[in-house]
């Protein structure tokens, strides 16, 4: 498994590949500012996370519940009331929704296990855009804290063997 950035890059990869998707980035509250914001194009997907519960497993590697929440940015001027002629196209929101599910729900991955959608919620933008939450739990192992080890070869190490019986070095004289 990985850290944060990694289950981020392999996240974002996974999620680029649905169809119509324009843009994965990391949750900065970008749909709030849009003009002061680096443009982005929509559909648009951005990831946020947090852990739930924490707990030390082995010398400082630590089992992760994390939470991750996949923000869907919609912009859309179309009508979503019931036979409006262009319905179908201001609701290509939900599809892309189902498809986030299709992908994320029951997956595992190389950073990340036993990935589950736990809720989903509308988000005001108080603007043309359509902003819906879609909260995942997870698991994985967080190794940042652990010590890193180079690899090399030992001077001046001589070995000797030992006596099966006794386990006792036995005398090179």
């Amino acid at each position: 498994m990985g850290t944060w950035k990694n289950v981020y890059k392999e996240l974002g990869e996974k999620l680029s590949a649905i169809e119509g998707i324009s843009w994965v980035d990391l949750w900065n509250s970008q749909v709030y500012n849009l003009e002061g914001e680096h443009p982005f194009p929509a559909p648009a997907i951005f990831l946020a996370f947090r852990s739930n519960v924490m707990s030390d497993t082995a010398e400082k590697i630590q089992s992760v519940q994390a939470q991750v929440d996949v923000f869907l940015f919609y912009e859309t001027f179309l009508d979503t009331f019931n036979g409006a002629y262009n319905q179908d196209e201001a609701l290509d929101f939900l599809d892309h929704m189902d498809e986030i599910n299709k992908l994320l729900h029951g997956s595992d991955g190389a950073t990340y296990k036993s990935m589950r959608r736990i809720s989903f919620s509308p988000v005001d933008t108080g603007g043309a855009g359509n902003l819906y939450s879609i909260t995942y739990t997870c698991l994985l192992v967080d190794h940042t804290a652990q010590k890193e080890w180079e690899e090399g070869s030992f001077r001046d190490l001589e070995i000797h063997p030992a006596d099966e019986d006794t386990g006792y070095i036995i005398d090179q004289a």
